[in-house]
C-alpha cells in the first residue's frame, strides 16, 4: 500500500558559520517561490546579515529578528544603526524583544545553577544545530510581536555565532503556545556544530 509522502532535498553544510550565509539566502529564496511562501524571519545581531537578507527578499514581508537591548552590557543595542537604516529602507521590519528560550531562566541558571524547562527546550534543539535553536526561537518572538502570522508556513533563517547556515519552513506559533509550532522542512544546516 502506498503511502502520501513529499520528497524534498536538504542542504548539509561541512561546518557551521557566516561563509554559508548567502547560500542559505539563496536556497531560502527558491523554497519560498516554490511554496507561495512570502513570509520570512532572519537573525542577524549587528544587522550584516539582515541586510543581506533585505535585499534577496525586498517585496517579502521580512522581519529582522535582532538580539535584545542589554545582551551583551546593559543597555546597549547590537543592531547598527547604519544597518537598520538599510533594512528598513529595503522594506524589511526589525523585531526586538526578550528571546523566547532565554531571560528569565537564563537569570535563575546564573543564580541558582540549574536549568528550567524552557532551557532544557532551547538544548534539545541544539542537538540538530545552533541555528535550529535560534530559527524556532526568532520565529516565536516575530509571532509574538505581531510581525508574522501564525496560521500559514513562513521561512526561518537563523545561524550559528555569525551569519547564517540554518534554514527551515515552520508553521510558526506565539511562545506562549511554542508546542503548536511545527517544523515542516529543514532546508539547509550544518553537520557539525
Amino acid at each position: 500500500m502506498a503511502m502520501g509522502f513529499v520528497e524534498r532535498s536538504t542542504i548539509y553544510f561541512n561546518f557551521p558559520g557566516e561563509e554559508n550565509t548567502d547560500f542559505v539566502l539563496a536556497l531560502a529564496k527558491k523554497r519560498a517561490e516554490e511554496l507561495s511562501i512570502r513570509d520570512v524571519v532572519v537573525a542577524s545581531t549587528r544587522g550584516l546579515t539582515g541586510v543581506k537578507a533585505s535585499e534577496v527578499f525586498r517585496g517579502y514581508n521580512l522581519v529582522v529578528v535582532t538580539h535584545c537591548t542589554g545582551f551583551r552590557e546593559p543597555g546597549h543595542q547590537e543592531l547598527m544603526e547604519e544597518n537598520r537604516r538599510i533594512i528598513e529602507a529595503n522594506g524589511g521590519k526589525i523585531c526586538t524583544g526578550t528571546h523566547a528560550f532565554m531571560n528569565i531562566e537564563r537569570a535563575i541558571r546564573g543564580k541558582f545553577g540549574t536549568a528550567y524547562p524552557a532551557e532544557i527546550m532551547a538544548q534539545t534543539l541544539r542537538l540538530f544545530c545552533e541555528g535550529m535553536k535560534v530559527a524556532v526561537e526568532i520565529a516565536a518572538m516575530a509571532a509574538d510581536a505581531g510581525l508574522i502570522p501564525v496560521d500559514r508556513d513562513v521561512i526561518s533563517i537563523a545561524g550559528t555565532g555569525r551569519g547564517a547556515d540554518t534554514a527551515i519552513v515552520l508553521q510558526p506559533a506565539n511562545s506562549f503556545r511554542i508546542f503548536d509550532m511545527v517544523i515542516k522542512e529543514i532546508i539547509a544546516k550544518p553537520r557539525l556544530k
